[in-house]
């Protein structure tokens, strides 16, 4: 056995004993493929020479008959109940039959998976290598198309919070063209709107981006819902891909939960009341947009009242749960109903991740035949309190800032990211403070107040009763926190009357939900800071995406103190350098030179990371090592 075990190529390996080492030898050089999985992550426990030859997962497998074989493995595991399918490759070619097995039941299931078909499964290894056109790219492309067109943030208001979710169809001849918007209007007020363009693919999510474009627009000129839609139906009557697209689209007063609406050709929304109960919002019928000139648009009104959340959802949610639409209807209300069963977790901002799981939970076992969207609005039914702190200008007092304020901050429900750089600017006013406002003086009091106005604008002041001084023209190392906060906030403004008084100020927004299964980009990367030796270090390992680059920004402010002190950026784990990273690499290295100092950036030559800098002329500005 350990001979036959040696000869097996790279790949996972069975644990055996003697006993049974004929069938193993057996099950290796089967002609059907034959993988052994289990858990809900699909993990591979083993899989034989076939199987391996196509994939170390089910998720690598092309589509079988416009079903996914992951998706089929997926139900099995769920259900424990056996299934089969048998169908063409997505890019043609001989039948193949995929055979799912139930092997345990219980929290952590497995299943037998078994791909035969003789020519049919030598073409689904053609795919795997790139040989035949497989399907799930194509999905991949189409989803990135979407998620790329799709609000980057959703507005952070105090009385409202948002989640928004879109999962591209399992079919890329489905994927494409459903989309959700919220945009702050002032006041208080917010549109939250969802719709659907006419087609699939990415023609559909251009013409997405331009329904969304025009709604915007509209929205911004005069947010009455008659109005836009109005305005939208002129657009699409002009736009042949815009044309016959479904919108739902409200207006929602934050503060009293007042709620204007209208739709054209799309389903009524989900409102979850604080109790529980559940109701369609009553929605007029009107074609959808462009195709009937001079249509009116009925304008209703509803509530939402403190701890109700309001759900809007594209036509692929009610598709999702299969026939008959009222089956999936009491399907979607039930799993909202379970995903908002905690009203006061919703209050302290556990709302990140309603959608995504909203959207996931209507889903079956034959995956998604459309794009599924989903944006959650929940009217909290507790207010966050402004913040007031009073303490002596000492450095002792600083940490306590920090407890305090990271804590308020969180229950806001701002990110990490946001939270960490509001965190940065308000200890450095605040040692600022403690450090010069009361030099050769008995330290004073100092008193940092925090508050979110109705639009969501975070402002937060630091007083103290000390002597303004002005900075000094070159003050070597020291004296650099004004930079530091200008580089972390929106905006701030410094007064040097009875005292000194630093007014920061940033707009608070929120991330969409991740969508784990159609990524647009990697995993994220990791940002460290090493402190251990002469000069700090800053190290990132893995894919530095959008998200992640702003998370190498603020480490890499933080260890300079916004560029006064000298630091070094290891980037030799990286494995994905995007252009947002650059933009961040740029402007700290634009911060050194002004300082007086060049950034060193660690890059093994030859490698990807070290390319894409040579390409932006970056060895201009840093030294590279």
């Amino acid at each position: 056995m350990n001979a036959s075990q040696d000869s097996l190529p790279p790949g996972p390996r069975p644990v055996v004993d003697e006993g049974p080492a004929a069938l193993v030898a057996a099950l290796e050089d089967a002609p059907s493929a034959l993988w052994f999985v289990t858990g809900p992550e699909q993990r591979t426990v083993w899989a034989n020479a076939r199987a391996r030859e196509l994939g170390s997962t089910p998720s690598d497998l092309p589509v079988v008959g416009g079903r996914p074989v992951a998706d089929l493995v997926a139900g099995v595991l769920r259900t424990g109940r056996p299934a089969t399918l048998t169908g063409a490759l997505s890019g043609g070619g001989p039948p193949v039959t995929v055979a799912v097995r139930p092997l345990a039941a219980g929290p952590d299931p497995g299943a037998v998976l078994v791909v035969e078909g003789g020519e049919g499964v030598d073409g689904m290894r053609a795919g795997a290598d790139g040989g035949a056109p497989g399907h799930g790219p194509a999905v991949d492309v189409v989803g990135q198309a979407q998620h790329s067109l799709l609000p980057p943030s959703l507005p952070l208001l105090p009385d409202v919070r948002l989640s928004g979710s879109y999962h591209p169809a399992t079919s890329a001849r489905s994927a494409g063209g459903d989309w959700y918007d919220a945009v702050s209007l002032g006041h208080g007020r917010l549109a939250l709107v969802i719709g659907d363009a006419v087609g699939h693919g990415v023609p559909a999510a251009a013409a997405m981006s331009r329904l969304r474009g025009a709604m915007r627009s509209s929205a911004l000129r005069d947010p009455a819902p008659a109005a836009v839609l109005a305005a939208l139906d002129d657009f699409a009557a002009q736009m042949d891909d815009v044309q016959g697209a479904s919108v739902f689209y409200a207006v929602l007063d934050a503060a009293t939960g007042a709620l204007t609406y209208a739709a054209a050709g799309h389903p009524a929304p989900l409102l979850v009341h604080a109790d529980g109960t559940t109701d369609f919002l009553p929605v007029t019928a009107r074609p959808p947009l462009g195709t009937l000139a001079g249509t009116p648009t009925p304008v209703a009104r509803a509530t939402l009242e403190p701890g109700a959340t309001l759900v809007l959802y594209s036509d692929g949610a009610v598709a999702a749960s299969g026939p008959p639409p009222s089956e999936a209807l009491v399907r979607l209300s039930d799993v909202a109903r379970t995903a908002l069963a905690d009203p006061e977790a919703l209050d302290v901002g556990a709302v990140a991740g309603l959608a995504a799981e909203i959207a996931g939970g209507v889903l079956t076992a034959a995956g998604r035949p459309d794009d599924v969207a989903v944006l959650v609005a929940h009217r909290r039914s507790l207010s966050v309190e402004p913040l007031q702190l009073d303490l002596v200008a000492v450095p002792s007092a600083l940490p306590a800032v920090r407890r305090r304020l990271g804590a308020w901050l969180s229950a806001l429900g701002m990110g990490e990211q946001d939270r960490v750089g509001v965190m940065v600017a308000v200890g450095e006013a605040c040692a600022n403070a403690a450090e010069h406002a009361y030099r050769d003086t008995e330290p004073g009091p100092v008193r940092v107040t925090a508050a979110v106005d109705v639009d969501g604008v975070l402002t937060v002041t630091v007083h103290d009763e000390g002597t303004w001084r002005p900075p000094d023209r070159d003050p070597g190392d020291r004296g650099r926190g004004l930079l530091i906060m200008r580089q972390l906030v929106d905006g701030m403004v410094v007064r040097g009357e009875h005292g000194t008084t630093v007014t920061l100020r940033t707009r608070l927004r929120q991330t969409p939900d991740e969508e784990p299964e159609h990524p647009v980009g990697g995993s994220g990367a990791t940002v460290v800071v090493d402190r251990e030796g002469g000069s700090p270090v800053v190290r990132a390992a893995g894919d530095v995406d959008t998200a992640s680059a702003e998370q190498l920004r603020i480490r890499l402010l933080e260890a300079s103190h916004g560029g006064t002190v000298r630091v070094e950026l290891d980037l030799t784990a990286v494995t994905l350098f995007s252009s947002a990273a650059v933009r961040v690499v740029l402007a700290v290295a634009a911060i050194a030179e002004a300082e007086g100092w060049r950034l060193v950036v660690h890059a093994p030559a030859g490698g990807v990371t070290r390319h894409i800098l040579e390409v932006s002329g970056m060895q201009r500005l840093v030294e590279l090592r």
